[in-house]
Parts: C-alpha cells; sequence; structure tokens
C-alpha cells in the first residue's frame, strides 16, 4: 500500500489518507510499517444515509467524483498490472496476465482448504479463462481500490448536510481496470442503476462509462473473483460454520450469477440450484480481509 498512497492521495482528494511515514523493509529495526492521516466520519452503513432525507443522491455523486479522480492515476509506463507487492511477485506486462494470476491465487487456495464452491475448481478456471480475451481491452493501469464497500466508506457531518469524510483501507490496492472498482461499490447489486454515482464519475473525469457486452463481461469476471474470495477466505479465517454457512447462503448465487453472465459466448459451469440471493436488509459481510 505505501507506494501507492501518495498516488491515491494526490488523485483522490482530501477525502484520501495521506501517508506521513512508511518502511517498507520487514527487517528494519522497526519492521514494515505505514502511518496515514486520520479521517473523519462513521461507515456508511452506520450512518444509513437515504434518498428521502437527500443525503443519499448526493453522497453516491461525492462518491463517484472521488472514485473518478482515483481511477485517474495511472502506473508507471513500466510498471506494469496487478498487485505491487511481494507476495505476488513481480507487476505483469498486461491486464489478462495480471488478472488470470489474481484468480489462479484464489483457486489454488480453493484446492488447498477445500473451499465450498458451487462447481467443482477446474469448471470455474474452465469460464474464467474463456473469457479472460476481453480483458485485453484494458492497456491503462489504473489505480483501483478493490475494497469500496460501506465499511470503508467513512459519512460525515449532520443530517440533511453530510459528506464523505473518508475512503480508508485502501491497502488491498492494485494496478488494473478501473471497473473492477464497481464490483464492490455496488455489492450484490448493478452499478448500471446507480445513476447518482455514475453522474459523479464522468464529472470528476473518470470517463463516460459505456456498458457495452465486452465491459459487462469484464464486470463480471471482477465480480466472480470477488465472490470466490468471500467464499475461499471463510476456511482459513476459520469463522465457524455457522458464519461459513450464512457467507455461502448469501454469496454463492451471486457467484452463479456472475460465472454464468462471464461465460455468454464461452465455456460456462453448469447450472444447479442454490440458496437464495441477497435481498435488502441483509447485513453485508465484511470484505475487509480481501486479497
Amino acid at each position: 500500500m505505501s507506494c501507492q498512497a501518495p498516488a491515491a492521495a494526490r488523485a483522490g482528494g482530501p477525502a484520501i489518507p495521506r501517508a506521513v511515514r512508511s518502511e517498507t523493509d520487514p527487517a528494519a529495526p522497526t519492521g514494515a510499517y505505514l502511518v496515514m492521516t486520520a479521517r473523519p466520519g462513521r461507515p456508511w452503513h452506520e450512518v444509513a444515509p437515504t434518498a428521502d432525507d437527500g443525503n443519499e443522491p448526493r453522497l453516491r455523486a461525492e462518491l463517484g467524483r472521488i472514485v473518478g479522480r482515483l481511477h485517474g492515476a495511472t502506473g508507471a509506463a513500466t510498471s506494469g498490472f496487478g498487485y505491487p507487492a511481494e507476495p505476488f511477485g513481480r507487476l505483469a506486462p498486461t491486464w489478462r496476465t495480471a488478472f488470470t494470476a489474481m484468480t489462479e491465487a484464489v483457486l489454488a487456495d480453493a484446492e488447498t482448504y477445500r473451499a465450498r464452491l458451487p462447481y467443482p475448481v477446474g469448471d470455474i478456471r474452465t469460464a474464467l479463462a474463456g473469457a479472460a480475451p476481453v480483458l485485453d481491452e484494458v492497456t491503462r493501469p489504473a489505480l483501483v481500490h478493490f475494497d469500496l464497500w460501506p465499511g470503508n466508506l467513512l459519512v460525515t457531518g449532520e443530517p440533511g448536510a453530510r459528506t464523505i469524510g473518508g475512503v480508508v483501507d485502501g491497502e488491498r490496492m492494485f494496478w488494473g481496470d478501473p471497473v473492477a472498482d464497481f464490483v464492490s461499490l455496488a455489492l450484490f447489486g448493478d452499478i448500471e442503476r446507480d445513476r447518482d454515482f455514475l453522474a459523479g464519475y464522468v464529472e470528476a473525469g473518470g470517463g463516460n462509462v459505456e456498458f457495452t457486452d465486452a465491459l459487462r463481461t469484464r464486470y463480471a469476471l471482477y465480480r466472480s473473483y470477488l465472490y470466490l474470495i468471500m467464499l475461499v477466505e471463510t476456511v482459513p479465517r476459520a469463522d465457524g460454520a455457522e458464519a461459513a454457512d450464512d457467507t455461502w447462503e448469501l454469496v454463492a448465487p451471486h457467484l452463479v450469477d456472475a460465472l454464468d453472465a462471464a461465460g455468454k459466448g464461452g465455456p460456462r459451469c453448469p447450472r444447479r440450484p442454490l440458496a437464495r440471493r441477497h435481498k435488502p436488509g441483509d447485513q453485508l459481510p465484511d470484505t475487509s480481509r480481501v486479497r
């Protein structure tokens, strides 16, 4: 995160914490660390802004502007795509190569931990690979947060005049396709319907988002990736049987839908009945440990 923090703060504006001091060498006397500025506010879902009080549409537009500016940050031409962190090795020259490595790491974890998934790992791998050529459309390594769920969006101010005080927990940032951020921004929903967010996004220079078939396929790939993480991580996190079952009931049907959307026109996983989908009022899972 320390290498992306300055770029994020410059691009995203005052809501993005700034790096104050850091040490990237784990062998240093202090160990590796990163100190950042504090940001005001409470998590979005605790404040619960609504359309009735006028806060939600305005805040969604403000969020769109912040994310649009964030996506304006571009990695150096020689840096490449992917996670700029030791466990993931060097950045990749293409987005398809980087994203394939990212998904393969999760599928490898699924095999290692024998995680419960709606399809065999081999079928999922084949479905994702069949849709991967669409990733070649992405040629600019944009700065992607990839954990913009409500718990990482801090809201401050009085009712009727609330603003976004902070966008935090950027340690999952990578260089890649800005469309990937739309997944957590509309967790279990559809970003295409979030007109306020998209209007703010375009206004801030994030670019006019045209939901072509190719973009929707990329979006489906990123949804598949996040939902795979959410299911696989329940094992190493030792969440317990009840919590793991709750996550399964909530996430697995959305993974099936995402894989189905990604596989249109290519290899697809066989359909099978699953549990219910997310409904309004369901508690959103904490995505703060997303890979």
